[in-house]
């Protein structure tokens, strides 16, 4: 038998020719396409997460106004009596940037309602919108959802 043997120099023609321009064409398609599907669902993943952060701010304000409540027999509408510093509205923070703000407007012995607004890049949620619960645990938004799928 014989052996063959091939020579160093007996390369392809595309031997360290790279890509051609439809080969990174093709992947910059691919990419702007799933860019395309990925940054919408990322954003809006993102907004609802904010959600969650002003519905625990604005539960624990009404916790803290319920409390008041029972040690004074009426409520309030200033932060230092429901032991936030600062005056209202207070932000929400999400990583040193408020993406709601929180206000709460107290009729004595009445009641109160208390409410978080979107601000800032939030701002543009037209889904639940503005979060508002008032003294009897009632529950609404602004936005074109129903209360009872943002809350």
């Amino acid at each position: 038998m014989k052996k063959i043997q091939r020579s160093n120099n007996a390369a392809s023609p595309r031997a360290g020719a790279g890509f051609t321009l439809i080969e990174v064409m093709i992947v910059v398609a691919i990419v702007a396409i799933l860019a395309a599907i990925a940054y919408p669902a990322y954003t809006k993943q993102v907004q609802k997460s904010r959600r969650t952060d002003a519905k625990t701010a604005l539960l624990d304000l009404v916790t803290r106004e319920e409390r008041y409540f029972t040690m004074n027999n009426a409520y309030t509408s200033t932060p230092a009596n429901l032991g936030y510093g600062g005056t209202f509205p207070l932000n929400v923070l999400t990583s040193g940037t408020a993406f709601y703000q929180l206000n709460v407007t107290a009729s004595s012995a009445t009641g109160f309602t208390a409410t978080a607004t979107p601000v800032n890049a939030q701002a543009n949620d037209t889904l639940c919108g503005t979060y508002t619960i008032d003294q009897l645990g009632t529950q609404t938004v602004s936005g074109s959802q129903a209360p009872a799928d943002c809350w």
